[in-house]
């Protein structure tokens, strides 16, 4: 029997990773990847709805202050890599999050998956340059900057051709920095929901959950 892998961090936590080897998805990933790639398609074919009038009322006077009201998107990914922590977690969620958004109809039709997918790219970065040893503020941070910048890049050249250079570099710090900041808090507030009801049993998070609940 496999048993789970833990590095111990300096406040003394455990964090456990995923088991068996880290590269090896189970068939328990992959349906749980699709569960939240569909909830949070769902949602952000919502947030799509709702965000545009808070967007334009923030960004009347200083455009780039939109970003502000894009992070909720790649929210998915990183919660994504938050549960099933294998290299890969974050763009699978990322990805089904934006087709299944598609689908259900958006106002960008397909650059929603180029979004999905860029967006995915860049929280899966973060990881990765931690080598997926370690699954706390310091990937999270970096990984949800690098999937803001990356989207604010892409969006550049999609959406944004007009603006100075001096309003493209205000988008891409307002977007990282906010993904990184709301979009990280906001992710690891659900799995530790998710972990507390017991719904990640099958997930480290969740034995995280039980051995804080056990001291």
């Amino acid at each position: 029997m496999t048993t789970s892998k833990s590095v111990t961090q300096p406040t003394g936590n455990r964090e456990i990773h995923a088991s068996g080897q880290l590269t090896r998805w189970r068939t328990i990933d992959l349906l749980t990847c699709a569960f939240l790639g569909v909830a949070f398609g769902v949602a952000y074919w919502a947030w799509g709805l709702a965000y545009e009038a808070p967007s334009s009322a923030v960004s009347a006077g200083f455009p780039p202050l939109g970003a502000l009201f894009a992070w909720p998107w790649l929210v998915a990914g990183i919660v994504g890599m938050l549960v099933i922590r294998r290299p890969g977690a974050a763009i699978f969620t990322e990805v089904l999050a934006a087709i299944v958004s598609m689908l259900i109809g958006t106002q960008w039709g397909m650059t929603t998956l180029v979004s999905g997918i860029v967006q995915g790219l860049g929280v899966e970065l973060g990881f990765a340059a931690f080598g997926y040893a370690t699954f706390r503020w310091g990937p999270l941070l970096l990984g949800g900057f690098l999937g803001g910048a990356l989207e604010a890049v892409y969006e550049w050249y999609s959406y944004w051709q007009e603006w100075s250079m001096g309003y493209k570099w205000a988008y891409l710090f307002l977007l990282g920095g906010s993904v990184a900041i709301f979009g990280s808090l906001l992710a690891v507030a659900l799995t530790r929901g998710l972990a507390a009801a017991g719904a990640l049993n099958a997930f480290p998070p969740g034995q995280e959950a039980r051995e804080r609940h056990a001291v």
